[in-house]
């Protein structure tokens, strides 16, 4: 053979792959067939877009991690969400949604779907199941859930709604970001579709996009493999292997982020600057019961509200921490905080309200640098800007 072509087939022929704890890194576009009657198959992978080995390694254990019969991966938790939507959904559907879920979600409902000729109606986040439920009509195919809700943290009763809507023959879609697949199986709840951001507690680090979507029912996984395929999603297998190694690691961190955020929420609620500290895990709070009785531990995001402040206080607040970051997202390593009143209604609570990521890092410093941000409140002189 000339040179180009012995260059073109050098290293083409394998030695079988060491056993390593992870699947190896498979990078390919084009998958070599076997002989002419695999080209097309059923059930052969046929093109690396369909996922090689960390992304079915990856499937396999959030499957195994959430109780289902299998789950799908997609480039972000966003694209969950929507394309678990897209698969289930037609022109004339109508999508039921709480009031609470993320906010860009929302925007997905109202501004694309809606352009399709699907119904969005909206409902208030902690209605009964049984007001629920009577809220659908004969067009109502899904109903969207998410508890705790991921600025305001209602909770939800899952089971009841997810119990009604199946006998009415409705599909449940339940976003599930906040409890990371670990902390609460909506699936063994009875929703049919369990979508998470994977970017947030499985990556674990901040860097790196990533959504599922698990069932059950696999009329529904299939349904998802074929919106997937005709939209033209798939996540890279170096995200996919990422994925994989925080998801090693996901029950410790996920133990020490539940336990340094309780600890950090019980003392904001006895700080004279805060009205009220909304966390589901902490006794007494809004939606504790529903929490306790439905859940297995907690992970580290949470809101509170402080009392009647101007925009500037807040700012002053915000600008004197030193160990939380000031950024959206959540999940990683790191301490995060946020205003959110840009994203609520008007007069939702009485005073501001701030949402924590509480880290790895030692509750004690991020109490103390608390303390020294709700001092900068009080006289509310912004220290200079971050570099």
């Amino acid at each position: 053979m000339k040179d180009e072509t012995r260059l073109i087939r050098a290293g083409g022929e394998h030695a079988p792959l060491a056993r390593t704890v992870n699947p190896p890194v498979q990078r390919a576009s084009t998958v070599l067939l076997p002989d002419a009657k695999s080209l097309y198959a059923p059930g052969q992978a046929s093109y690396g877009r369909v996922g090689l080995s960390p992304r079915n390694a990856l499937c396999d254990a959030i499957a195994e991690m959430e109780g289902a019969a299998g789950a799908r991966l997609y480039p972000s938790g966003l694209s969950a969400m929507t394309g678990a939507l897209l698969a289930v959904l037609q022109a004339g559907d109508e999508l039921l949604v709480c009031d609470n879920a993320y906010r860009p979600t929302r925007q997905f409902c109202d501004r694309l779907l809606t352009r399709f000729g699907v119904g969005v109606r909206y409902y208030p986040q902690t209605m009964p199941a049984e007001r629920l439920i009577a809220l659908a009509g004969e067009h109502t195919r899904v109903i969207v859930l998410e508890a705790p809700g991921s600025l305001t943290f209602e909770m939800q009763d899952i089971p009841a709604i997810a119990a009604q809507a199946r006998a009415r023959g409705i599909l449940t879609l339940m976003d599930n970001t906040w409890a990371a697949g670990l902390l609460f199986r909506p699936v063994e709840h009875g929703v049919d579709l369990s979508a998470q951001a994977l970017t947030k507690y499985v990556g674990g680090h901040s860097d790196v996009f990533m959504g599922s979507v698990a069932s059950r029912d696999p009329a529904l996984l299939t349904r998802l493999d074929a919106g997937m395929h005709e939209i033209g999603w798939s996540v890279s297998p170096e995200d996919a292997y990422l994925m994989l190694r925080g998801l090693r690691t996901l029950a410790v961190r996920l133990e020490r982020h539940g336990r340094s955020g309780i600890q950090v929420a019980q003392w904001l609620k006895g700080q004279p600057e805060v009205l009220e500290v909304i966390h589901p895990a902490l006794p007494g709070a809004r939606g504790h019961a529903l929490w306790k009785r439905d859940f297995t531990g907690s992970s580290g995001l949470f809101s509170f509200v402080l009392k009647p402040a101007p925009e500037a206080a807040v700012n002053a607040f915000l600008d004197a921490l030193e160990l939380f970051g000031l950024g959206f997202s959540w999940g990683g390593h790191e301490s995060l905080a946020i205003t959110c009143d840009p994203q609520l209604k008007r007069g939702a609570y009485p005073g501001p309200l701030i949402r924590l990521h509480i880290g790895l890092e030692a509750p004690e410093d991020l109490i103390a640098d608390l303390r020294q941000g709700l001092d900068a409140l009080g006289g509310h002189e912004a220290p200079p800007p971050r570099i």
